[in-house]
C-alpha cells in the first residue's frame, strides 16, 4: 500500500473513532439532563437523538468501508508478491539491509 493510501486509511480510522466519542459524549449529556423539561429541551433532545442514531449508521457504514479497503489493499499486495516474488524479496532485503545500516550507524 502507498504511503498516500496509508494516510488516508489512518486518517479515516481517526475520524471514525473521534465520530464514536463524540457521539457518546452526546448521548452522555441526553442521559445527564434527562430529568430536564420543557417543550425546547424535549424536542432538542428529540433531535439530538434522531442526529445520534443517523450518526451511528454512518459510522457502521464508514467503519465497514474502512474494513473494506483495507482488505482490498492487502489481496493487492498479497497478488503482487506472489506475481513478483523476487522483486518482493530484493526490495524486502535492500529496506532491510537499509535500515540495519541506520541503526548500526547510531552505535
Amino acid at each position: 500500500m502507498n504511503d498516500f493510501a496509508s494516510e488516508t486509511l489512518a486518517s479515516r480510522q481517526k475520524l471514525v473513532a473521534d465520530l464514536q466519542r463524540v457521539i457518546t459524549d452526546a448521548e452522555e449529556l441526553l442521559q445527564v439532563t434527562a430529568h430536564q423539561t420543557g417543550d425546547k429541551v424535549v424536542e432538542l433532545r428529540a433531535r439530538i437523538a434522531e442526529n445520534l442514531r443517523q450518526a451511528r449508521y454512518k459510522l457502521v457504514d464508514a467503519e465497514a468501508a474502512i474494513k473494506d479497503k483495507a482488505q482490498q489493499a492487502c489481496r493487492a499486495t498479497d497478488d503482487y508478491v506472489h506475481e513478483h516474488p523476487w522483486l518482493a524479496i530484493g526490495t524486502a532485503a535492500s529496506l532491510g539491509l537499509v535500515l540495519g545500516l541506520l541503526l548500526g550507524g547510531r552505535r
